[in-house]
């Protein structure tokens, strides 16, 4: 597994992202494997920073991710069309900012970037 190259996604539950996701960070950065990291409408979670115990489950588990498989990129992810954080695309957008900012000071030591997936299934980097 030592040769193998891992990134991180902190995705939205739905099934439509996962494919989109992890095959844009295959091709976008060269990885073999995106570990999965999944709650519903995860972008607004780490935004409102509230729920500290699924956000330090969230954290635990990036943490797995970078020890154990050395991932060096992590990506937050909002997507159209989201049941679990149904508001437009721009407060979307502006979460997954905010999310990012929740993350990095975590002190990580690898990349943290957002992604949108529009109607279409379509991958943006959003940072």
């Amino acid at each position: 597994m030592n040769d193998m190259k891992f990134a991180t996604a902190i995705n939205c539950v739905d099934g439509r992202t996962q494919i989109p996701v992890i095959e844009w960070m295959k091709k976008e950065y060269g990885v073999d494997y995106v570990d999965m990291i999944t709650e519903p409408g995860v972008n607004k979670l780490l935004a409102e920073n509230i729920d500290t115990i699924t956000i330090e489950s969230i954290r635990r588990k990036i943490t797995v991710s970078i020890n154990k498989h050395n991932s060096k990129i992590i990506a937050i992810i909002g997507h159209y069309d989201c049941v679990g954080n149904p508001v437009g695309k721009n407060t979307q957008l502006k979460q997954i900012l905010s999310a990012i900012e929740t993350v990095q000071p975590w002190d990580l030591g690898v990349q943290v970037i957002g992604i949108w997936l529009d109607e279409n299934w379509q991958v943006y980097k959003v940072k």
